[in-house]
């Protein structure tokens, strides 16, 4: 949820990793120091490392190289986008990137989902590529579907909350990220931002960005832009919209962007965790029954916000959706890496922030 913070808190998932399937979970007293702790995520630097790396080479390549998997609408728009193609508030966003979803046969939502049936696009080069990022993500989807479990039990609901028709059979995006130098754009193609401010629309986000590299800022509450500032052997996790009314507002998405003002070339590789492609988005009704726990924090969010305050304000009304009229047909730019309320990270790589 969005406040005054200063620094994204860096948070040990170690204790949900290591229970969540322990079906004494929803009893032990420890669950909440999941999320406060400085603990692990289970997923190794080195391979954290290697994603990005053949991430690199892959936007090394040459522009004609890389045009071989472009995205179109007949392979469901999964492929390479062009820098400048993805468009955010309006204005072209200064990075190029591959898009990854989770393959849909035909028929199986009926026509609902036929603007993203289809199959994903591997380039030949490098020649590892495919293997080593299908790994990658079953790796993801399998964290993913931890964190929800945990977010689940801490909003009183039963473990398996946000799986079967809800997430069970969840529609992931893994997205490929390059953000070139500046200098290296055509003036009259150069904007100021790698990402233009947005939230994301989905469930969970987590973030492997490039170790060395200031881009990624989150908007805290006072409007003060905040470096997530990285970390080697982190994930930076930010929360969705779909979340925010899932949860009746007790989770709030965080407004974020992307500023790439370094002399290198940066990447990032976000995960998208998403519910299944034919959801219903509506508050599950264990968070319907804790409307008067969560009544104060909204209204007290509403009068910083807007500076009123009405009863009929106290709980959030969004209207039940699917996943496809959120995103609208229109809307498959998948934006850019989303992040950041927290940071997941091994013990032994929790310190201190360095500036940038």
């Amino acid at each position: 949820m969005a406040s005054d913070f200063k620094a994204i808190p860096l948070i040990d998932i170690s204790p949900l990793v290591e229970k969540i399937d322990d079906p004494n979970m929803a009893n032990d007293k420890d669950l909440d120091d999941c999320w406060t702790m400085h603990k692990g995520h289970g997923i190794a630097e080195s391979l954290m490392k290697e994603v990005r790396d053949v991430t690199h080479k892959f936007f090394q390549l040459p522009y004609e190289e890389k045009l071989k998997i472009k995205m179109t609408p007949q392979n469901g728009y999964r492929g390479y986008q062009r820098l400048g193609e993805n468009i955010t508030n309006g204005k072209p966003d200064m990075q190029e990137a591959i898009d990854y979803y989770a393959p849909i046969e035909p028929g199986k939502y009926g026509d609902l989902a036929k603007p993203m049936e289809g199959t994903n696009l591997w380039p030949k080069y490098p020649s590892n590529f495919d293997a080593l990022l299908k790994h990658y993500i079953s790796l993801l989807r399998d964290l993913s579907r931890k964190i929800m479990q945990g977010i689940a039990l801490a909003l009183g609901g039963p473990v398996d909350a946000f799986e079967g028709r809800t997430a069970g059979d969840p529609f992931w995006v893994c997205r490929l990220i390059g953000y070139p130098v500046s200098t290296d754009i055509l003036e009259e193609h150069r904007t100021d931002t790698g990402c233009g401010a947005h939230t994301d629309y989905g469930l969970l986000t987590l973030v492997n960005q490039d170790d060395d590299i200031c881009a990624l800022e989150v908007k805290n509450q006072s409007g003060e832009w905040i470096y997530a500032k990285p970390i080697p052997g982190t994930f930076v996790c930010n929360i969705g919209d779909m979340l925010k009314v899932w949860s009746n507002g007790i989770y709030q998405p965080t407004l974020h962007r992307v500023v790439n003002n370094s002399p290198r070339y940066r990447v990032s590789v976000a995960f998208f965790y998403e519910s299944n492609f034919d959801a219903a988005i509506e508050h599950v009704e264990f968070c319907r029954e804790r409307e008067q726990v969560v009544s104060p924090r909204l209204r007290e969010e509403h009068v910083l916000r807007q500076g009123t305050w009405s009863p009929e304000q106290t709980t959030s009304q969004a209207p039940i959706k699917t996943v496809t009229q959120i995103l609208g047909v229109s809307g498959l730019e998948y934006r850019c890496l989303r992040a950041s309320v927290a940071l997941l990270a091994p013990q032994e790589n929790a310190r201190e922030l360095n500036n940038c």
